[in-house]
């Protein structure tokens, strides 16, 4: 994997739900974030991967990148914008 070239402010697993929970919890976690920290969420390909990424960009969050594990899973690095 890529050296990183941000810091990672917190991390949620939300590989054991499924859609929307995988949303929900990813919101829930950037909830306590402050505006431009980094949150990593490690989630589950199909659509987890397909539709948190988009709901994240619909909240006004940016999401700075998004890597395949090679085991089904991903890295989703997501800087929490304005409420």
């Amino acid at each position: 994997m890529a050296e990183l070239d941000f810091t990672v402010d917190d991390k949620v697993d939300v590989t054991d739900v499924v859609c929307p929970i995988t949303f929900v919890k990813t919101k829930v976690a950037l909830e306590e974030l402050d505006e431009g920290q980094i949150l990593q969420v490690h989630i589950n390909d199909g659509e987890p991967v397909q539709n948190v990424p988009r709901s994240v960009k619909e909240e006004g969050h940016e999401v700075l990148r998004l890597d395949d594990n090679g085991d089904g899973t991903f890295e989703l690095y997501i800087k929490k914008g304005s409420d």
